[in-house]
């Protein structure tokens, strides 16, 4: 359980902050964990992110006998909470969980950042956030994206999104590019609302997250015809990958994720054992049924491979959202 520090508590930290803040890194790494740890989560309470954060939040704890708080920071696409996490003091006591967004996409999206994303934080550790399906209404006569195309041509078609940029904006362009389409991509501010609208005909068809789409799902109301990545959903597994209908682009193999990173400077031992305490709890009962509800197939990744996916995925997102052609904020 995450412990609430008492006001006895905060003001011996305190003391025990101000002792570290005089000590070199060799010495601060030595001594971590000595005093609560802060995560600040870059979205509101009861999203993917916030689960995750307290999740994983509740297992440091539990590991490190310290008091883990969560403080969700939202607000400007997760850029409210980076630039507090930016100027947090580099000791491995305040770590952000945040996503993609955050540390990818609003480099394209905003003309400036309070924050750097690529200077700014340590990356800690990854957490797939499941893939993200598309579906259509159940009314529509077909079975997989090329037959969804070949309807849809010379017909009004609107696809809903969770949000401008997000992938599910990056899938609808991306389809029209394809196949030469003009399907209209329909920009909502939650995923609750987008798949009612699927699954009462007011747009064709969304992409989103499964466990977002499942009571629709579930009521027969929608039908699956592609999911992203290069290996198909556990829960779906008779849904084929964009990928093997065809569709070969870089764009629908970008995946969803949530980060957590620290401050840049945090001592290096303290970053890797808050790595190995993250790919720990990404084993334990309580995030594997975390992941089965959100069909995530993975748990945590070390950060070695949050870089990597950084390196690797990160400059495909930038270019499909620059071919886009948003304006950005």
């Amino acid at each position: 359980m995450i412990v609430r520090p008492t006001r006895r508590d905060l003001l011996r930290y305190g003391s025990l902050s101000a002792l570290a803040a005089s000590l070199p890194a060799p010495a601060i790494a030595q001594a971590w964990p000595a005093k609560p740890i802060r995560i600040v989560c870059t979205y509101p309470a009861g999203g993917l992110t916030d689960i995750f954060a307290r999740a994983y939040g509740e297992y440091v704890a539990e590991k490190t006998g310290q008091p883990v708080i969560v403080e969700n920071k939202a607000g400007a696409a997760g850029a409210i909470g980076a630039e507090i996490v930016k100027q947090a003091p580099p000791d491995g006591y305040t770590l952000m969980f945040t996503n993609s967004t955050t540390m990818v996409q609003n480099k394209a999206l905003f003309k400036k950042l309070p924050y750097d994303p690529d200077k700014d934080f340590a990356l800690v550790a990854w957490f797939n956030t499941g893939h993200l399906p598309t579906m259509v209404n159940k009314d529509i006569p077909v079975k997989n994206v090329a037959e969804f195309a070949a309807w849809a041509q010379g017909k009004k078609v609107s696809l809903a999104t969770y949000g401008i940029g997000s992938f599910a904006h990056i899938v609808t362009e991306t389809l029209n590019r394809h196949y030469g389409l003009k399907m209209e991509a329909v920009h909502y501010r939650g995923e609750s609302a987008m798949w009612q609208d699927v699954a009462s005909g007011a747009v064709q068809g969304a992409t989103g997250s499964y466990a977002s789409g499942a009571a629709v799902l579930q009521a027969g109301s929608v039908k699956p015809i592609a999911v992203p990545t290069m290996v198909r959903m556990k829960k779906l597994p008779d849904v084929p990958t964009f990928y093997e209908q065809g569709l070969t682009e870089k764009a629908f193999q970008i995946r969803g994720w949530v980060g957590c990173a620290t401050p840049a400077g945090t001592p290096p031992e303290v970053v890797q054992k808050l790595s190995a305490l993250m790919v720990e709890a990404g084993k334990t009962e309580r995030v594997q049924k975390i992941n089965d509800t959100f069909a995530i197939d993975e748990g945590a990744r070390d950060a070695t491979y949050f870089r990597q996916v950084l390196d690797q995925e990160g400059p495909v997102s930038i270019e499909v959202l620059k071919s886009l052609n948003i304006e950005p904020q």
